[in-house]
């Protein structure tokens, strides 16, 4: 293990909060050795920034890690031309000029599908009712496995991100994971030979198209609903409480002084859905006096380097007409999150425009309090809200 200085976290009380534990570590120890998590935690933004690009050393390809265990070797595995290649070739299912022409329509109709059955309730709760299947039925269509139910899809996305941040080696965790990725390669197997008949421009549609080997396509729709489920299901839920808890702020947005994508950027800062990636030591480093050794793991922080006091004056406050270019919730080098785009346009060009005009007077209500937790993956358990 690396020389860094050995921190020591409740890990229960990390997964509630971890933003004052990574705030002590920026002040005493931005390098630290977290032995309850087994990895070297890399807590500031500019160490972050630097190394994240550094891949001879910070490498991504990771044989033993979780991810490549359990779900198999994708792109976000990998590093240099395999990586390169296999992000061209799913770059036209995710592209801008295809999330504007194709996706965002469609991205809507869900939306509008959803809040008409919800409308004439005046009450939900945003997480179970409209987050999660709205980012459930756009994944569906973006990955082209519109054989699921968005239940599934929803469930084998969070059995998976557990199975991948199960650091501690829960092994009922490790089945759900396994469970879950048994099922996706059903549906994949199912919609297969339909995409290889008709084309199309989801992932599974133009990785087929392209001749990936199959293994890589399972691997990268794995992968996809990883990361495609939980972070615009979060980031949905989270920047409507976020509004709600700032009053001042939601007018700024209603009335259109601060945009939408603005407002999603500022809450990705301030409680990055993803807020972590592993990395592996490729060779012999240092940085400054701690040095690390040959293939052990390695945090990259997002979560605590978008709270970085360097950057971000008042970082633990949400503040919409903050500057947020400095902000790392996509990554920061080469594997810049290929989904950014599909991302924005679902949380801002769609879910929060369309929930705060067709839901009139949306609020918080006191049911029951609102319930966050996570430090590798954070987001809202629930979210009460009233309207009308």
């Amino acid at each position: 293990m690396s020389t860094a200085p050995r921190i020591d976290i409740d890990v229960a009380e990390f997964w509630r909060d971890p933003y004052p534990a990574l705030a002590a570590m920026r002040r005493d120890a931005p390098i630290a050795f977290v032995p309850q998590l087994g990895s070297t935690l890399l807590c500031r933004r500019d160490d972050i920034y630097v190394c994240e690009k550094k891949i001879d050393v910070f490498s991504s390809d990771q044989p033993e890690g979780l991810m490549t265990k359990l779900m198999g070797h994708n792109m976000m595995r990998k590093d240099g031309e395999a990586h390169l290649a296999e992000r061209k070739a799913i770059f036209p299912a995710v592209s801008p000029k295809t999330v504007k022409t194709h996706w965002t329509a469609l991205f809507a109709a869900h939306a509008d599908r959803i809040i008409d059955a919800l409308e004439s309730s005046g009450a939900c709760d945003l997480v179970r009712d409209f987050a999660l299947p709205f980012s459930a039925e756009c994944l569906k269509s973006i990955t082209g496995l519109t054989n699921m139910r968005f239940e599934d899809m929803n469930a084998w996305s969070q059995d998976m991100i557990d199975g991948i941040a199960n650091y501690t080696g829960d092994p009922a965790i490790e089945a759900r994971c396994r469970a879950a990725t048994a099922g996706i390669d059903s549906a994949i197997d199912e919609m297969t030979p339909v995409l290889s008949a008709w084309p199309d421009s989801s992932l599974l549609g133009v990785m087929l198209a392209c001749g990936m080997p199959m293994d890589s396509v399972r691997a990268n729709i794995k992968l996809a609903i990883s990361g495609g489920q939980n972070e615009p299901r979060d980031a949905i839920a989270g920047t409507v409480w976020a509004l709600l808890s700032h009053p001042d702020q939601l007018a700024l947005a209603t009335a259109g002084t601060i945009g939408w994508l603005q407002t999603f950027e500022e809450y990705a800062r301030w409680i990055s859905p993803i807020g972590m990636s592993p990395r592996r030591i490729a060779r012999p480093w240092s940085i400054g006096d701690i040095e690390f050794e040959t293939d052990e793991r390695v945090f990259l922080m997002f979560g605590s380097g978008n709270r970085d006091e360097a950057y971000f004056e008042r970082a633990d406050a949400f503040d919409i007409r903050r500057d947020t270019s400095k902000s790392i919730a996509f990554g920061a080098g080469p594997h810049f999150c290929a989904g950014a785009w599909a991302s924005r346009a679902m949380v801002a060009d769609v879910a929060l425009p369309k929930l705060f005009n067709r839901l009139r007077d949306l609020r918080l209500s006191d049911e029951e309090p609102v319930r966050i937790g996570g430090w590798a993956f954070r987001g809202l358990l629930n979210l009460p809200v009233r309207w009308g």
